[in-house]
């Protein structure tokens, strides 16, 4: 196995899991009186907060609602997909 197919695996892998926790993100702002910075919800909240904290300064909430979860999930999924798909770059490289 070569170091590309080490790093493309890992590259997978982090996005995914930053997919899954965006997602996460998303469902917990429907309970708002959970405290995120408690076990188990810190989990969530420490990787995910740094990002939505500077993209809430650029996009506003629409209606009360925080959409920032949602941006990133797109972001997150475009990336994985330029690097990883069917015709991603990482993909290419391999073959």
């Amino acid at each position: 196995m070569n170091i590309l197919a080490i790093a493309s695996f890992l590259i997978s892998v982090i996005l995914g899991l930053f997919t899954l926790l965006f997602i996460f993100r998303i469902v917990l702002s429907w309970y708002p009186q959970i405290e995120l910075a408690h076990f188990p919800w810190n989990v969530v909240y420490f990787p995910t907060e740094p990002f939505l904290s500077v993209t809430r300064k650029i996009i506003a909430p629409l209606g009360g609602v925080d959409i920032t979860p949602i941006v990133w999930v797109g972001i997150v999924t475009l990336i994985r997909e330029i690097l990883l798909g069917q015709q991603g770059l990482l993909t290419m490289a391999l073959y």
